[in-house]
């Protein structure tokens, strides 16, 4: 995906996050997928993180610097002021030059394709708590923004030494989008997980049983399912349920344990 996507996209959730905690949920609405949180939280924290990663683009910080603190708003008050600040992290990103030079976390080409995928996935997941909290159906994530977030979480957020998926015997988890032809193969190891993305024929992956594909990767544990379906699984936000299991269960709950962000 361009950055001009990533924006565009980062936008649309942020105002379908807002209609939804706004119009429909309500403040004081429990959010399932955060257990504990009520929408005015989860409000406060991504509004919270807009202007934290705003500051990065505006300001030009070349090294590390913490959030502030979450406001103690509430009702109208709160709306307006997640509005503005989603406004404001829209705008620093449309704004800024293509040689923005800022600190970052992840590898990317540039601080600005870092920062408008980094806010577009933030917004999105927490736009799908918001959705969750209506109990209803939620709004889809097109197959290509989805494939580009699971990339983002495995090969990016995962590879980083703060990730906990650690397991002392090497353990291999396959993901496969059959919407796609992507396919990641995830190797769990005491050191932070390594991913490996590749696009090909839509073959399963080789759990060891007979006569296995030449062509498959042996894994100890595969999920397949929609791009949509394996981004939302694994970012926690739907159960292991709405996917396809094969192989190794105890692989996909060591992913679902501990694969949580913080």
């Amino acid at each position: 995906m361009r950055t001009t996507e990533h924006i565009a996209s980062l936008t649309e959730e942020g105002r379908l996050l807002l209609a939804a905690a706004a119009e429909r949920a309500g403040a004081g609405a429990s959010v399932p997928t955060c257990p504990g949180w009520q929408i005015r939280r989860l409000l406060r924290h991504t509004g919270t993180v807009h202007r934290w990663a705003a500051a990065f683009v505006t300001e030009g910080h070349t090294a590390y610097r913490p959030a502030a603190g979450e406001p103690a708003l509430d009702g109208a008050e709160l709306l307006s002021w997640f509005r503005e600040g989603h406004r404001q992290l829209v705008r620093s990103l449309e704004e800024a030059p293509a040689d923005l030079d800022c600190w970052t976390f992840l590898p990317a080409p540039s601080p600005l394709a870092f920062w408008s995928r980094r806010q577009l996935n933030e917004t999105t997941v927490h736009r799908v708590d918001a959705e969750s909290a209506l109990g209803g159906p939620l709004t889809p994530v097109p197959a290509h923004r989805a494939v580009d977030g699971i990339d983002e979480l495995l090969a990016g957020i995962h590879a980083r030494p703060e990730s906990r998926v650690r397991s002392q015997a090497p353990r291999t988890l396959g993901v496969r989008a059959v919407d796609t032809q992507a396919t990641w193969t995830v190797r769990i190891s005491e050191d932070p997980p390594e991913a490996v993305r590749r696009a090909g024929p839509d073959a399963p992956y080789d759990l060891g049983g007979a006569g296995p594909r030449d062509s498959a990767e042996r894994v100890d544990c595969e999920l397949s399912g929609t791009a949509e379906g394996l981004y939302l699984t694994l970012w926690n936000r739907l159960p292991l349920g709405a996917v396809t299991l094969r192989g190794d269960r105890s692989v996909a709950r060591l992913w679902t344990d501990n694969s949580a962000v913080t």
